[in-house]
């Protein structure tokens, strides 16, 4: 039931926001993330910092650095990159994007500031592809593993969510890697 009405609320969410809504979304947590960064030093963005049980960070995600969370983020960002275009282009029946994100998407343990670089670049890049892509609502879908399958639109406004849900664990990770 939990699961049914957890995703009911990210399929409306969705659906509600309009491109431009969810561009500025991405934009606004990726430049809190940023914040973020300029509040900490290097040794402290390097410590693992276990978190909290936290609504989309599963158990396997919860001893990790602010490095690590920007290298996660950042690899997410660019499978979503990939994703959105391919599906805003029609390009869905080229080689399909296999993603197993109980592996894939991990984090490796010995990360450091230069993934603050790699989290911008990221950003910018997706955003300065998502500006010349055609409409992306009523595209062909891609699976989600968790919320069934997306458009192009609906894995436009996951990229920001998942910025978010991140963003709540890299406060806190933030706010205790001096202990």
């Amino acid at each position: 039931m939990k699961n049914l009405l957890l995703t009911a609320f990210v399929r409306t969410r969705f659906c509600l926001n309009s491109r431009n809504g969810a561009s500025q979304q991405i934009r606004r947590t990726s430049d809190q993330y940023l914040v973020l960064a300029d509040q900490i030093d290097k040794q402290s963005g390097r410590r693992i910092v276990e978190t909290p049980r936290m609504l989309g960070v599963d158990e396997d995600m919860r001893r990790w650095s602010f490095f690590m969370i920007l290298e996660h983020n950042t690899i997410v960002n660019k499978v979503i990159t990939k994703t959105v275009e391919r599906l805003a282009l029609d390009e869905n029946s080229a080689q399909p994007l296999a993603v197993d994100p109980k592996h894939d998407v991990m984090p490796s343990f010995d990360v450091g500031a230069e993934q603050l670089v790699a989290f911008r670049e990221s950003i910018e890049e997706y955003l300065k592809n998502l500006a010349v892509l055609p409409s992306l609502r009523g595209t062909a879908r891609k699976r989600h593993p968790l919320f069934g399958d997306f458009d192009a639109h609906e894995w436009h406004c996951m990229l920001g969510l998942h910025l978010q849900i991140h963003l709540k664990q890299a406060i806190f990770v933030a706010t205790h890697s001096d202990c």
